[in-house]
């Protein structure tokens, strides 16, 4: 008989997904340190790890687990949510390529002004678009970008063919064509190889590059990223995600007329979309076998 905890902001939504999914052996507790399995918001799970020692398996309501891969306690198994993001990332980045290349909020504010005045746009046909990580979140955002008829290429740590991309490269070989790439889309997550990667250096060769990110604050050298959009190698930064969160008062991302920010609401984790995802792993646990969306702790992802 296994025990889980759940420990999220939608624990009550939870609760009521475990009573009426019934799923065999499983007990639910209301305290961490009796559970071998957790249903967690990882960012609320991390301070109770050193309560944790029944723990077996960590079922992360999130796709990124930093606070988790951050904690000193790695004695249990930690999946995490794959699979349910891509399509809302994909809605976030070209609601916002859309609006920049038809105008859409210019015509918005031209409307209330009653000032009838078109502008000139051009398609995102032929534009060349590269994602940051070419995981299940950048494929489907590749899917769509080659339905609106753009060159999509892609990085992993090795240069390695994915299906989607006209091309994977490294980061570092994108960063030397990056003069040749439209628009940039970060998916990447915090780990070590990835903090600040996006800084100075890596701006050097772009030129007047519309750029998005979904995936972590942390891999963004601030300082450099102001530094590129007023040097005009980047044009618009677009940041669901900052080092910070919430962001500082006094932070000058806030009042940069290039940037725009919103809360990390790209993509949110919808808990009768994770809770089928935890209902089919927990019956391989119980069945003894392995688990989808293992996450390696020293790879972080």
């Amino acid at each position: 008989m296994d025990k889980i905890y759940v420990i999220s902001e939608h624990a009550e939504t939870y609760h009521r997904l475990l009573h009426n999914a019934a799923l065999p052996a499983l007990t639910v507790v209301n305290k961490p340190e009796q559970a071998t399995i957790w249903l967690a918001d990882p960012p609320l799970a991390a301070p109770l790890l050193p309560h944790s020692d029944q723990l077996r398996w960590l079922q992360s309501t999130f796709a990124g687990v930093d606070a988790l891969i951050n904690a000193r306690e790695r004695h249990y198994q930690l999946t995490n949510v794959r699979g349910i993001f891509g399509a809302l990332m994909a809605e976030y980045v070209f609601g916002y390529l859309l609006n920049e290349t038809r105008h859409i909020t210019q015509y918005a504010d031209q409307q209330a002004q009653r000032h009838w005045q078109p502008h000139d746009y051009a398609s995102l046909r032929g534009r060349t678009l590269a994602i940051l990580g070419s995981g299940a979140i950048g494929q489907h955002i590749a899917t769509v970008a080659r339905a609106f008829g753009m060159r999509v290429l892609g990085t992993n740590q090795d240069g390695r063919p994915v299906d989607g991309f006209e091309q994977t490269l490294t980061l570092t070989a994108l960063r030397n064509q990056l003069s040749d790439v439209d628009v940039l889309v970060s998916t990447l997550p915090a780990t070590t190889e990835t903090a600040q990667c996006l800084n100075t250096d890596f701006w050097q060769y772009a030129q007047d590059l519309f750029f998005i990110n979904v995936g972590r604050g942390a891999t963004v050298d601030e300082p450099a990223l102001i530094k590129a959009l007023d040097e005009k190698k980047l044009r618009v930064a677009v940041l669901d995600v900052m080092q910070q969160e919430p962001l500082p008062q006094a932070h000058p991302f806030w009042t940069h007329p290039r940037i725009h920010i919103t809360p990390h609401i790209a993509a949110v984790s919808f808990p009768e979309q994770v809770f089928d995802l935890f209902a089919d792993n927990y019956r391989r646990w119980y069945a003894g076998e392995p688990l989808f969306h293992q996450v390696d702790f020293n790879k972080g992802y």
